[in-house]
């Protein structure tokens, strides 16, 4: 598995480096092919996934255990939700806290834009991108991935996950693209938070000391960080992942009440309050919304909600497996409560809060904050608000240490992946992953930036979405079987 993958990357990256607008171009072509034929696949998919989850949680299956009866969580409830935050979303929220809410206020998913109602809607439709849906496309991957790994003693492979409906052809050749399959996807999912974070800590670096924002710049932040990840990641992943999954949990809250606080608090929280509930009340329809007779509202829908629920299928091999690895221990209803309910809550907290303010200065008070670029919105908030300089160190940090427990937390899944599920795969095999992923996500932001990444994104998310249906049809009868056997036994 390593080497076939590992020399599938080799080919991925001199393809990119000799001729790298025909990649741009087939992957672009790709992509909207597979939008236009497939967009309500990827709909149906996020949607089915949340429903699946919350059943599991509250049927019978849900005392089921992830591992033995005796096993007990390796890992304290405190520091499993650290851990959990830090793989998942931790780049995205500082890139997209303040500029996706704003960004919809102005281009709205349908209506007019730069009202009062379409802040409300822009605001709704960021907790539906980040909510309930993405997690529970994790959760139903990591409780499968956890299932079979810890209760069942199968390796910690997508493949594995496919066992209780292909039997032993997990072993054979549809075991190995299934596997290297979830390789990939992993690795273009993370390649965007690669990207999108060597974007923000430039502008930061832009804001702070006047460094240019330009592609070489943000290849040599990408480079250095290479070097960080990689050295954490031969760390270990008691020491290397947990100690900067604390540290960015630490900084993380830091920066939340700073923000809340320095800002326009009452209006943010009412803000949030009132649109979190709409979004609650809405989630049915906001989660299966297409437009078929208006193009251009219909293309907002690919743009933004389709991409997202891609990329969180594509990041399910890596977050999934992450989240698996630190969960042995948990019950099936701890686990999906856990991982859908408590970190949907605290993102849709954390954009009202950003979110909200990047509103409030842009509707009340008439600052252009919509016609700020994504990655340097944030900083532009920053500007209208106290202690501004220390705001925009910490994010600086903050951004830098999401960023290297993501590509951390990646390389060891990525050695999990080709090492036959080993939960301490061998340092090389980490590193030349920590390469390989560095080099696809630098190359795909040189030829076509981050619509290059979210090409390869959409187009690996496909073929990986049919698998985790098929695996959460596996899952059902594997819980089925579990019942029937305990009933025996008792």
């Amino acid at each position: 598995m390593f080497w076939i993958s590992i020399s599938i990357g080799v080919i991925f990256v001199l393809w990119g480096v000799i001729f790298p607008e025909n990649l741009i171009n087939v992957m672009t072509n790709l992509q909207g092919t597979l939008l236009d034929k497939f967009g309500w696949f990827y709909q149906f998919s996020a949607t089915f996934f949340f429903v699946i989850a919350i059943f599991f949680a509250f049927s019978k299956y849900g005392k089921i255990k992830l591992g033995k009866e005796h096993d007990k969580p390796e890992y304290s409830t405190a520091t499993w939700f650290a851990m959990l935050f830090s793989a998942g979303m931790g780049i995205g929220l500082l890139f997209y806290g303040v500029s996706e809410p704003v960004s919809h206020y102005a281009t709205p998913p349908f209506g007019e834009g730069n009202t009062i109602e379409s802040a409300k809607v822009g605001l709704r439709y960021t907790f539906l991108h980040w909510g309930f849906h993405a997690w529970a496309i994790y959760a139903v991957v990591a409780l499968a991935l956890a299932y079979y790994k810890f209760r069942k003693d199968l390796p910690g492979l997508m493949s594995a996950t496919l066992y209780p409906v292909i039997g032993n052809r997990i072993q054979g050749p549809i075991g190995y693209i299934v596997d290297i399959i979830a390789v990939f996807a992993t690795i273009f999912g993370v390649a965007i938070s690669l990207g999108i974070g060597a974007q923000q800590i430039n502008s930061g670096l832009n804001y702070l000391l006047d460094i240019p924002i330009s592609f070489n710049v943000q290849l040599i932040i990408m480079g250095i960080a290479t070097v960080l990840f990689i050295s954490s990641a031969a760390s270990g992943l008691s020491k290397g992942i947990k100690y900067l999954s604390n540290a960015n949990m630490i900084l993380a809250v830091v920066l939340f009440f700073s923000f809340l606080f320095l800002g326009p608090a009452q209006f943010a929280l009412e803000l949030f309050l009132t649109t979190f509930g709409s979004y609650v009340q809405k989630l049915p329809s906001m989660g299966l919304r297409f437009s078929p007779f208006h193009e251009e509202n219909n293309q907002w829908v690919k743009d933004w909600t389709i991409f997202y629920w891609a990329w969180w299928i594509s990041w399910t091999p890596f977050v999934g497996t992450f989240i698996a690895r630190v969960s042995k221990g948990r019950t099936v209803r701890e686990f999906i409560v856990a991982v859908i309910i408590v970190p949907t809550l605290v993102c849709a907290l954390w954009f009202g809060v950003f979110g909200g303010t990047g509103l409030y200065f842009d509707v009340v008070q008439g600052v252009d904050v919509a016609g700020q670029s994504l990655e340097t919105a944030l900083f532009y908030v920053y500007d209208q608000m106290p202690l501004s300089g220390l705001l925009s160190v910490i994010s600086l940090f903050l951004i830098i240490t999401f960023f290297v427990t993501s590509a951390d937390s990646a390389t060891f899944v990525l050695g999990m992946q080709t090492s036959n599920g080993s939960l301490n795969p061998p340092f090389f095999v980490k590193f030349s992953w920590g390469i390989i992923l560095a080099a696809i996500a630098a190359i795909l932001m040189g030829t076509g930036g981050i619509s290059g990444l979210q090409a390869a994104t959409i187009i690996t998310a496909l073929p990986l979405g049919v698998i985790l249906l098929v695996m959460t049809y596996g899952m059902v009868l594997s819980f089925q079987k579990e019942v029937r056997d305990s009933k025996k036994i008792s």
